[in-house]
C-alpha cells in the first residue's frame, strides 16, 4: 500500500485521482478548503461519481493546504499530487487575476513543505497557460511543444496571473531537484473535461446548453466560436499521469494532450447532433474568449508510453447521457 497525498482534492481533477488511487488499495490523504469558485465538493456533500467515505483507506482534511503543510511534518508520503490552485475557468483568470495570483504563495508554501518532508516523489500540475501566447494568436500558431517555454533561454509572455503561477511553480520544481534532491514531474493539461466537471468550464456548459435548447435554430458560444481547444478526457489525464510520472524526475513538463485543435463552433455543433438535433451556432463576442489556439503536441507523451484514448464525440456522448438522467 503506497501513501498518497493530494491537495486540492475535492476538486474537478482531485476527485478523479482520488479514486484511482483508492481503488489501487492506497492510502490517500485529501486536502482541499472547499474554496469558493474553485469547484472543489465536500465529500459529505456527496461527490458525482463516486463516494470516497467507503474506503477504509480515504483520509480527507478539510483546510487550507497552507496550514495542513505548518501543522503535518509526515515524511511517509511515496507521491505527493500537488493540484490546489485559486482556478475557475475563464472568467476567474480574467476577471480576479490577483486571486489567481495567491497560487504563488501556495505553491511555495509547498516546497517549503517537501524540502521539509521531503515525499518520494512531487507530482505538480502546471498548466497550458504558462506557453507563450504568441504562439497562439490567429496568425502563426502551433502545437505546443514543452520545450518552448526555457528557463535557461526564454520563457515568453504566459496566459495572464494563472499562467505566471504556475511557471513559477515548474521553476520551484526546477531548483528543489537540483539544490535539495527532490524527485518531480510537473504536467501542462490543456483543455481536461468530464461530466462532473464544474459548469464555469466551457465543456459542461455547452453540452448541457445543447440539451437544453435542443431543437433551437441557433445556440451561442463564448467568444468568436472560432477559438480552438485540445480537449483531453479527464481519464485520460489520470492514466497519462499514472503511466509516465515515475519517468521524470528533475521537475521538468509533460502535456497532457490529444495534439488536436476543436473550435467552440465544432464543439456546439457536434454536442447538438450528439442530442439529435443541428443548429447553426454563432458566437457572443462580449463574453471572454482567452487566447485564439491552443493545443499540444504528443510527441514526448508517446516516447514516454501514452496515448489519450477517448475521442471527443465518445467524451461529449457520455456526458450527455450522464446529465439526461
Amino acid at each position: 500500500m503506497r501513501k498518497i497525498l493530494i491537495t486540492g482534492a475535492a476538486g474537478f481533477v482531485g476527485r478523479h485521482f482520488v479514486r484511482r488511487f483508492l481503488e489501487a488499495g492506497d492510502e490517500v490523504h485529501a486536502v482541499d478548503p472547499i474554496a469558493e469558485y474553485t469547484g472543489g465538493i465536500d465529500p459529505a456533500a456527496g461527490w458525482p461519481l463516486f463516494d470516497p467515505r467507503q474506503f477504509g483507506n480515504f483520509r480527507f482534511y478539510k483546510e487550507d493546504c497552507r496550514t495542513w503543510f505548518d501543522r503535518v511534518k509526515d515524511p511517509d508520503f511515496d507521491y505527493t499530487l500537488h493540484l490546489a490552485a485559486m482556478v475557475g475557468g475563464r472568467l476567474m483568470i480574467e476577471n480576479n487575476p490577483l486571486a489567481v495570483a495567491d497560487d504563488l504563495a501556495i505553491d511555495a508554501a509547498y516546497w517549503q513543505w517537501a524540502k521539509v518532508a521531503k515525499p518520494k516523489k512531487s507530482v505538480c500540475f502546471s498548466s497550458s497557460a504558462a506557453y507563450p501566447i504568441k504562439l497562439q494568436r490567429p496568425t502563426g500558431y502551433v502545437l505546443l511543444k514543452e520545450d518552448m517555454i526555457s528557463f535557461e533561454d526564454d520563457i515568453g509572455m504566459p496566459d495572464m496571473s494563472y499562467g505566471w503561477a504556475k511557471l513559477t511553480c515548474e521553476y520551484l520544481a526546477r531548483l528543489a531537484y537540483e539544490k535539495h534532491g527532490l524527485k518531480s514531474i510537473c504536467y501542462r493539461p490543456f483543455s481536461g473535461y468530464g461530466e462532473d466537471q464544474d459548469d464555469a468550464y466551457p465543456f459542461p456548459s455547452i453540452c448541457k446548453r445543447a440539451l437544453k435548447e435542443k431543437g433551437a435554430k441557433t445556440v451561442y458560444v463564448w467568444g468568436s466560436g472560432t477559438q480552438m481547444r485540445d480537449f483531453i478526457h479527464i481519464e485520460d489525464c489520470v492514466d497519462g499521469v499514472l503511466t509516465t510520472m515515475d519517468k521524470i524526475d528533475n521537475g521538468e513538463a509533460l502535456n497532457l494532450s490529444t495534439g488536436i485543435f476543436t473550435s467552440f463552433i465544432e464543439f456546439a455543433r457536434l454536442a447538438a447532433e450528439v442530442a439529435g438535433y443541428c443548429p447553426e451556432v454563432k458566437g457572443m463576442s462580449d463574453k471572454p474568449a482567452g487566447v485564439h489556439a491552443r493545443g499540444g503536441d504528443t510527441t514526448k507523451q508517446q516516447q514516454l508510453g501514452f496515448r489519450y484514448k477517448v475521442d471527443f464525440r465518445t467524451g461529449i456522448e457520455r456526458a450527455l447521457k450522464y446529465y439526461s438522467r
